[in-house]
Order: structure tokens, then sequence, then C-alpha cells
């Protein structure tokens, strides 16, 4: 089974672009989807979503001061961590 990568949904905004810098300079690789395309393309108007917001194994990373975390902890843990969701 290969590694799940964690899902990053951003917008325009300057903490999204940061989330974007801070995970391609830690090297962890991820899935990148654009809230305004989910929102045309899916769902209409989330209007519940932060972002940029994190979905990883790991957990649920709300906000650039969270991903910081995830990044951090990220380092410190087996990079091999695999979910036993199908779904995830």
């Amino acid at each position: 089974m290969s590694r799940r990568k964690p899902v990053l949904l951003i917008d325009e905004s300057d903490e999204s672009l940061k989330a974007v810098d801070l995970l391609k300079l830690s090297g962890i690789e991820y899935v990148e989807y654009d809230i305004k395309k989910f929102e045309d393309s899916c769902c209409g108007e989330i209007p519940t979503t932060t972002a940029p917001s994190l979905f990883a194994i790991e957990g649920t990373f709300k906000g650039l001061e969270k991903i910081n975390e995830y990044i951090s902890n990220s380092s410190n843990t087996d990079s091999d961590l695999e979910s036993e969701s199908a779904l995830w």
C-alpha cells in the first residue's frame, strides 16, 4: 500500500501561499485543492471551511499555525505511517 498524502485546502490568501511554501520547503508531499475550484466543481460555497487547512492521517490542521505544528511533528514521526481507512 502506498503512503497517503495529506490534502491542503487553500484560497488566495497570504496564509495559504505561506502554507504551500512551508510544505514545499519541508519536502512533504501533498495534494493541493483550491477552495474556489472545489466550490465551483463540487458543492457550492463552503462557508465553514478555513483555508489553509491540511487533512492528514495524523489529523486536521486548520490555519497556518497548526500546519506549522504538523510540519514540525512530521519530522519527528514515522514517515511510513499508513491509514487503515480505504477512504483516506
